[in-house]
């Protein structure tokens, strides 16, 4: 299924439990019924800008639109929202999860045989993690995740202590988004 499939079925969803018409959605989001239809038809290469207005317009955030019916907020999503002209362009919303406060936005690199432990954050607080370079192990109530280049893992951090560990023979880099 494409996105475009995935945001037809969703915006109609949506709209439907808000108890929203067509055209009270558009006139709230600011969009054009037709283009709406088109939306909701999965006929139409709806704008980026035009799923954030629809998504505020209903309450909900642009990864509900955007992931397949049914997935948990924290899962990966890995959908590609946008694609270019030239063959190879896209941009891929590859994970979500909801702020209170604030975002970080960490750039790692744990050589081999290095590791990072941690105590488990205050209540809410989340980790997104994208594996760019290498083998990261993630050490998580009782688990080991082990991610590869390209791997995302939404990690509920105030769950528990946890650790990132570099068991390879290579250096291992990464991306890590807290969020509370």
């Amino acid at each position: 299924m494409t996105v475009l499939e995935h945001v037809a079925g969703n915006l109609r969803r949506l709209r439907a439990e808000a108890d929203l018409s067509q055209q009270a959605l558009a006139e709230a989001s600011g969009v054009s019924r037709r283009m709406l239809v088109s939306v909701e038809s999965g006929d139409a290469n709806v704008s980026l800008n035009t799923l954030d207005r629809l998504a505020e317009a209903l309450g909900v955030t642009f990864s509900d639109l955007v992931r397949e019916a049914g997935q948990p907020r924290d899962a990966q999503v890995r959908a590609v929202a946008w694609a270019g002209t030239q063959a190879g362009s896209h941009g891929t919303l590859l994970s979500s999860c909801q702020a209170r406060h604030e975002t970080e936005l960490w750039q790692w690199q744990l050589m081999p045989g290095d590791s990072y432990a941690a105590q488990a954050d205050p209540a809410g607080w989340k980790e997104m993690l994208l594996v760019t370079q290498g083998e990261l192990v993630v050490e998580h109530e009782g688990q080991a995740h082990h991610l590869r280049a390209g791997d995302v893992l939404v990690l509920d951090s105030s769950a528990s202590d946890y650790a990132y560990c570099n068991v390879a023979d290579a250096p291992v880099r990464f991306i890590r988004n807290v969020v509370h």
